[in-house]
């Protein structure tokens, strides 16, 4: 699609500086602008590109002033870097702005959906499902029986949201994600086998949330599993059976939180981040990548580094000392073995 300098400036309420007609049609870095392309200038770091950058749009901020001549339009708008993040968010929405239903797709009776829902080719919707308004589920995805979809969320190529799961309004789900999968319950029999604990709990995404690709959120054993409003979790997550995730709170990918585990609002967690099962994070907890706790000793607000994971001054003064350990090892084996030697010497007079 094609926009025109002038059209760009409607949205951003901004001052076109040069040709009005301009047109583009992709987004570029602006040392590597090429003809039709549209590029921002906020960093001052960057102001010897513009007068070589090739873009055909600029965006800038009103108190610039070209010192020499350039080829690009500009657009003047008061915060350059903010303009075009609204500008990237206008494009991402037109670039979703799909409807309709695309066959073959399967729909099964009961199901209801508001207006302009877009289903593509080879989705399946099970029985009595309840979609909202502005929907969008891309192809090859699969929407289980009695499952409630709020208005404008999207699904992504792929994925999976089995029964009985309710999601809220503008959520987002990216490919490959599976939500709803049974949680990992299995009773130890007598014979040293394992029986399979029936999972009959469900799902429950409240408002605003966004799912990474090829995470998993398994349904609770019983009651719900529940990611509360304002979520934002990275792709390759595991969220295990009846965890609560608290408002707004924030994940990195590769996090694992076991079972029945309860995390508090406003949290934040690095990469690769594990949280023992059955144990309570207190709200604005920072866990830095690859932290694991057994719960013993979390407070609020506090960051944490290590595994087991202890507070981040204790963990750095202790980075200092880890690199000498070897040497302190070989230092204490070598006072050791003097102890003995005076000991003999002692024993021997």
């Amino acid at each position: 699609m094609k926009f025109t300098a002038a059209q760009i400036a409607g949205i951003l309420q901004g001052e076109v500086v040069g040709n009005p007609e301009a047109e583009v049609y992709k987004l570029a870095k602006i040392e590597e602008g090429t003809e039709g392309s549209l590029t921002f200038l906020a960093n001052p770091k960057y102001l010897n590109h513009i007068y070589s950058t090739q873009a055909t749009v600029t965006i800038v901020n009103n108190t610039f002033e070209p010192e020499q001549e350039i080829s690009t339009t500009l657009i003047k708008v008061e915060d350059a870097y903010k303009a075009f993040s609204q500008l990237l968010e206008y494009y991402n929405q037109v670039k979703l702005m799909k409807s309709g239903i695309e066959q073959p797709s399967v729909i099964s009776e009961g199901v209801t959906y508001g207006s302009d829902l877009y289903l593509g080719s080879f989705c399946y919707i099970g029985k009595n499902v309840v979609i909202g308004n502005n929907v969008k589920i891309y192809p090859n995805s699969f929407i289980g029986d009695n499952v409630i979809i709020g208005d404008g969320c999207v699904f992504f190529a792929g994925v999976r949201i089995y029964s009985e799961t309710v999601i809220g309004n503008n959520c987002t789900i990216h490919s490959g994600t599976i939500v709803g999968s049974d949680g990992f319950g299995f009773a130890p029999q007598e014979d040293g086998t394992y029986k399979k604990v029936p999972q009959i709990g469900n799902v429950i995404i409240e408002d605003d949330v966004e799912i990474g690709a090829c995470s998993t959120i398994d349904r609770a054993t019983l009651g719900s599993t529940i990611i509360r409003k304002g979520v934002k979790l990275d792709n390759h997550i595991q969220v295990a059976h009846n965890v609560e995730i608290g408002e707004n709170t924030v994940m990195a990918a590769q996090v694992g939180i076991a079972g029945s585990a309860k995390v508090g609002k406003h949290c934040m967690f690095g990469g690769q981040v594990g949280i023992a099962g059955h144990i309570t994070i207190p709200d604005k907890v920072n866990f830095g990548a690859q932290a694991g706790t057994l719960g013993t000793g979390i407070k609020e607000g506090e960051t944490y580094l290590g595994s087991p994971a202890f507070p981040v001054k204790d963990f750095m003064r202790s980075s200092v000392i880890f690199p000498k350990l070897p040497e302190l090892y070989r230092t204490i084996g070598q006072m050791q073995r003097e102890i003995e030697q005076l000991k003999k010497d002692i024993t021997n007079k």
